[in-house]
């Protein structure tokens, strides 16, 4: 964690500057309302640069790549050093070289998740499981990185390392098993590669699900530009799928219904993005408050997870300001007791990152069960999944 500060004769400042390397804490986190946020804090990004990224001038390569914030942001903070080249401050005409080490210094801020907290089903030696509360990601990725399951383990309950052994998508709720240790986590690795492991989900969906067991057999192609999966249908006559989707397979059984809605069980044979949301969706069923895969024509959403560099937001322009003048830090004094304003940020004063559309609802898709070829886990049902 690196160190800068104003000049001596004004009083004395830091900014620290975080890495991946910095562990999470306890008061890194402001719960308001039932929703967990993260104090916002000054982060180092780091790239290098891509070979088609080489000849393009500094700004011109972030203002092309990384659109959420204004071409304006990115000519005052190559000029404030918030941006440098091989740990260098440049002129905003540099011309960038393949491979160079380019730095990104923000004012970070990641989006709220709920304070549900993380409840811890078992502890064993070499083995963790928990319920994962949904609108949390398991592990930091994009704009998350301490509103995470492991960083919050970490954090709030001092456990570390852990090694997530499967993956829940950030709205979806349920049992989450972690390893320990790198070689317990490499057992499961290879129980799952070996199709030796089982796994059980609930969802509640709309309609009648029919009484006898459904099975979905259906490729998923996933585009990650719009976010979603669609199911693939072969026409060949020999059952084999030319186009680029994914072989996966579904079971579903009813648990119960309310003649408007049903409580189903879903065991995924395979495991690709969205599999059991888009073929509960391929069967005419889709979960209840899934508003991606409720109707063919939803609208495109931004990506989960998305860098905070690409994430899609309106920002303000900024004025241009020398280092010295910017890199402390100002107080508001409104919320003195949660962080400071930083005058180059382009999403303070607010706590969320801009572009964030409001606290996300948690899908009624739930992880119930996992076993092995000589354990089992388990999980509660949540409260949704009566349908009374």
């Amino acid at each position: 964690m690196s160190k800068r500060k104003r000049n001596e004769s004004e009083e004395t400042m830091e900014i620290l500057w975080q890495t991946p390397a910095n562990p999470p804490q306890r008061q890194d986190y402001i719960f308001r309302d039932g929703i967990r946020y993260v104090r916002p804090y000054y982060f180092e990004f780091i790239s290098h640069a891509k070979n088609r990224w080489a000849g393009k001038t500094i700004v011109d390569l972030f203002a092309d790549e990384f659109k959420g914030r204004p071409r304006d942001y990115y000519v005052s903070a190559v000029k404030a050093g918030r941006i440098q080249v091989d740990g260098q401050t440049v002129p905003v005409s540099y011309v960038i070289k393949s491979s160079q080490k380019i730095s990104h210094f923000v004012h970070r801020h990641e989006p709220p998740v709920r304070a549900k907290d993380i409840q811890i089903l078992h502890s064993e030696p070499d083995v963790l499981t928990i319920c994962k509360p949904a609108s949390v990601p398991v592990h930091p990725c994009g704009q998350y990185r301490k509103n995470t399951v492991i960083s919050i383990l970490q954090a709030e309950h001092d456990m570390e390392p852990l090694f997530p052994i499967h993956r829940l998508d950030r709205l979806v709720s349920g049992l989450l098993i972690l390893a320990r240790s790198a070689s317990k986590a490499d057992i499961f690795r290879q129980q799952i590669e070996s199709g030796e492991i089982k796994k059980q989900y609930i969802a509640r969906v709309r309609g009648v699900f029919p009484e006898t067991e459904q099975v979905a057999n259906a490729s998923i192609d996933y585009n990650p530009r719009e976010g979603k999966s669609t199911v693939e249908l072969s026409n060949n006559p020999n059952g084999k799928n030319p186009s680029k989707g994914k072989a996966a397979c579904t079971k579903f059984t009813r648990i119960s219904t309310n003649g408007t809605q049903s409580l189903v069980l879903c065991e995924p044979i395979t495991g690709r993005t969205h599999q059991i949301r888009v073929h509960l969706q391929f069967l005419g069923h889709p979960i209840a408050n899934d508003m991606l895969y409720l109707s063919e024509s939803a609208p495109l959403r931004s990506i989960e997870g998305l860098s905070a560099d690409r994430a899609a937001s309106n920002s303000r322009p900024l004025k241009e300001a020398s280092f010295n003048e910017i890199q402390v830090p100002q107080p508001s004094y409104e919320l003195t007791e949660d962080f400071h304003i930083d005058p180059m940020c382009t999403n303070c004063p607010n706590l969320e990152p801009k572009g964030y559309d409001g606290h996300e609802e948690g899908l009624w898709l739930h992880c119930v069960k996992y076993s092995g070829p000589d354990w089992t886990y388990e999980c509660p049902y949540p409260s949704w999944a009566s349908l009374c």
